[in-house]
């Protein structure tokens, strides 16, 4: 691989995180390949900083179980068979779906705004075709509404969960043009969740992660 799409300096505030989030951007653009050895230290010369913060970041994607070591080569992205995928939706589904009626039941507080704007900054992405940008989004959005019920393992639970299956769901909604229609459906809950409504949200979660398997 020569380079990432969306590659740029990082902050060394944020290395990790930065660095984390170019190698996402780059598996779902198809840039890093299931099996396809990784080189961390390769990575880290093209973005003009130390091989550390980019080890970070793959043995946290290995933590998350998309990455593995591959001993004196570097990483590979995880292969995810159709078992291992159906598996991970079933453990999404008992926790995102009941997590969305208990968030309707709570309520959002002063954050409906924010929500708002990323909502609508996942439909931009989603308008121009950009699966990469929405995939940042789509993220913070969901994190987001889960961090709302104030049980952090919650979020660190299904971010991983996320991350295992996010890269098949937004291939398969690339190649069907369905970004728009998953971006109309963050409104569909947020609506759901603003007019305290149980039922419609987890309705809505449902079918939400039934269009791509999981994104």
């Amino acid at each position: 691989m020569d380079g990432f799409a969306g590659e740029r300096p990082l902050v060394r505030a944020t290395l990790k995180d930065q660095a984390m989030a170019v190698v996402r951007r780059a598996m779902v653009a198809g840039e890093v390949q299931p099996g396809q050895i990784f080189s961390a230290s390769a990575l880290a010369q093209r973005l003009g900083v130390s091989n550390s913060p980019v080890r970070d970041a793959m043995m946290e994607l290995v933590h998350g179980g998309i990455m593995e070591v591959v001993p004196n080569r570097g990483f590979r992205m995880v292969v995810f068979d159709e078992h291992d995928l159906a598996e991970v939706y079933q453990l999404r589904r008992m926790l995102e779906v009941p997590a969305m009626g208990m968030l309707a039941r709570t309520g959002v507080g002063g954050s409906e705004s924010a929500l708002r704007e990323s909502v609508e900054l996942c439909a931009q992405a989603a308008r121009a075709g950009d699966s990469s940008e929405f995939l940042v989004h789509d993220r913070a959005f969901h994190l987001a509404l889960l961090g709302l019920l104030g049980n952090g393992r919650l979020v660190t639970t299904v971010d991983r969960l996320r991350d295992q299956t996010r890269i098949a769901g937004m291939r398969i909604l690339r190649e069907q043009a369905a970004l728009v229609r998953s971006a109309a459906e963050h409104g569909d809950l947020l609506d759901a969740i603003m007019a305290r409504s149980p039922e419609d949200a987890e309705r809505v979660m449902v079918e939400h992660m039934a269009h791509g398997r999981g994104t």
